[in-house]
């Protein structure tokens, strides 16, 4: 065998190989876990609409039918009555839990970011049974 045939069949075992290692399903403790319930993620840019029932509770409207409710740290000036607010990711685009995402608003004294502690999807019962001005 000369060295340029060997150099080819040396390259498709090569190929051979890794074809074979990629085609099997990991297993064992490297194994990549399933995300959590990704129904309950969704991305920053979906956002379409939000209300505040008060100062530390936003229902934010993802497309079309869902709604999740975003409890604050603490209390965040006039989410309640501002008719703009941006929503701002800590981590990528998308928003899974409260420590992924703060609430930043505007205020009389400037710019208040609010830090979100915990974020819900609302059922459709619950989205129905909000009151009027809370519903987004």
């Amino acid at each position: 065998m000369t060295l340029t045939g060997m150099t080819l069949t040396l390259a498709a075992a090569t190929l051979l190989i890794s074809g074979a290692a990629a085609g099997e399903a990991p297993s064992g403790k490297g194994a990549a876990k399933p995300p959590t319930d990704r129904r309950q993620c969704f991305l920053a840019s979906n956002v379409t609409n939000f209300a505040a029932a008060d100062d530390k509770t936003l229902y934010v409207r993802v497309g079309v039918k869902d709604v999740y409710q975003f409890d604050m740290f603490g209390h965040c000036p006039d989410i309640d009555w501002n008719q703009r607010l941006a929503l701002v990711s800590r981590t990528s685009s998308w928003i899974c839990d409260g420590m992924d995402a703060d609430v930043v608003t505007r205020t009389a004294i400037g710019r208040q970011r609010c830090p979100v502690r915990s974020i819900r999807k609302l059922t459709p019962d619950e989205v129905t049974a909000l009151p009027k001005r809370a519903q987004p």
